[in-house]
């Protein structure tokens, strides 16, 4: 795996594992009620998003192993672009149910033979 892939993927595993640990113990409630929070969460994503997509210019092979890898760039564009409208619940959903998937994956890719440095 090139380099340049194993640092977009290892952005990504960082901005993730962030989210994790910011959300843990959270609720909808706390993340729709604490600005700080949502900033944080809102940022990390917007890495995932920016990593993922260099990573789809410059290895395209690896980013189509990432599940749903367009709508999370579109999710990045969203909240960079869209910041008005951005729904705190899809947000919460998404870190509850896709985070997960997407940390996998990461983590997967990484682990395999080249993967990691």
């Amino acid at each position: 795996m090139r380099l340049d892939s194993k640092k977009h993927l290892e952005d990504m595993r960082g901005a993730a594992e962030l989210i994790r640990r910011f959300t843990q113990d959270e609720s909808l409630e706390s993340y729709r009620s604490e600005a700080l929070l949502r900033s944080g969460v809102e940022r990390q994503f917007e890495i995932i998003g920016e990593a993922l997509s260099r990573l789809a210019r410059t290895d395209p092979a690896a980013a189509s192993r990432i599940t749903h890898s367009k709508r999370i760039i579109a999710f990045r564009n969203i909240l960079i672009h869209g910041y008005d409208v951005v729904d705190e619940e899809v947000v919460w959903d998404v870190v509850q149910k896709d985070l997960p998937i997407l940390l996998r994956e990461v983590v997967g890719l990484l682990g395999e033979p080249g993967g990691r440095t």
